[in-house]
């Protein structure tokens, strides 16, 4: 088989031809919401079996935020269930993970079982797109996903992903706790030396907690540290968030003469946790679903999170 890529002005009829037959003819799209102004900005590809026959299209383009947009997946009838599709998108990560932050896509709600299998998580209710019931889906640890094999079949879906996924180095650490945050639906604490600005100063983290924030009343976003002078002295998108939510945001500042952890951790909600093996260093590891692992790092915090005290200096900020 080969993959080839297409911008608008060279897409072959191959590619119009498959999405004709597989969304108008199969699916009953109008033929007027099938293409869009999105398809002249994407990347268009096509594979073929050695014989040059079409087998399966897809595209991918730039969406807000450094994302990568995937979407227009059609298979030939005669080659589904094959895997073809997940190697189309698999390849398709691959190809973009250097210029895209994470991916999303608009997946029909009969495929969404496929997309999580391959690191895609639901981030919306269902709504409508040409008459068929849709899911919002985001998979924000595209390298890790490509980088290491999963051990379930769900990869960084909350309570359900058994993985323990290896974290080598900052990127590792940001795309999981992106993906932790973003699932979160009542508690996201975070304990560390300091709110780092390389790890935690991000747009997409500072997103989901405020999300998570907003959500509910009951939710509870915490930040227990050591050190605040780094956040005194540069501004922090999460100190900022905290400041416009301070009912809903909390930071504490660790109170050394009681007991207090040793290992930078952040949990969510009972199943989801991020560990690293001590405060210097960034290797360590998450997990999804691991309530067994969640309940004394959850333990830790809050026995330290009684004795830590407020940061002056962090009120007295202007906003």
């Amino acid at each position: 088989m080969n993959t080839e890529r297409y911008g608008w002005d060279q897409i072959p009829d191959a590619i119009s031809e498959l999405r004709q037959t597989v969304f108008i003819q199969e699916q009953q799209v109008p033929p007027e919401l099938e293409w869009d102004d999105t398809d002249r900005i994407a990347i268009h590809y096509l594979v073929r079996d050695d014989a040059g026959h079409p087998l399966a299209t897809a595209r991918l383009y730039p969406e807000e935020d450094g994302a990568g947009g995937i979407g227009r997946m059609a298979v030939s009838r005669d080659q589904r269930h094959q895997g073809l599709g997940t190697a189309l998108l698999r390849q398709m990560m691959h190809d973009a993970f250097s210029e895209y932050d994470y991916f999303v896509l608009s997946a029909q709600e009969r495929a969404v079982d496929f997309y999580r299998r391959l690191g895609f998580y639901v981030v919306s209710d269902s709504y409508m797109d040409a008459g068929i019931p849709h899911r919002g889906m985001r998979c924000t640890a595209p390298g890790l996903l490509l980088d290491q094999e999963p051990e379930t079949g769900s990869p960084f879906l909350l309570g359900s992903d058994t993985t323990s996924w290896q974290i080598k180095g900052e990127t590792d650490q940001l795309q999981l706790v992106r993906a932790l945050a973003d699932q979160a639906t009542r508690r996201f604490w975070l304990y560390d030396t300091t709110l780092s600005h390389g790890l935690y100063d991000d747009h997409f983290l500072t997103e989901a907690l405020s999300r998570l924030a907003r959500r509910s009343r009951h939710s509870d976003v915490r930040f227990l540290i050591h050190d605040d002078y780094p956040l005194v002295k540069k501004r922090h998108r999460l100190v900022q968030l905290m400041r416009r939510l301070p009912s809903r945001i909390s930071l504490g500042l660790v109170n050394t003469t009681y007991p207090h952890g040793d290992r930078p951790c952040v949990i969510v909600d009972d199943s989801g946790v991020l560990i690293r093996h001590d405060f210097e260093h960034i290797e360590g590891f998450a997990n999804f679903s691991a309530p067994r692992r969640v309940r004394p790092f959850g333990e830790d915090f809050e026995r330290a999170w009684d004795y830590s005290r407020e940061s002056v200096e962090l009120r007295q900020l202007p906003l």
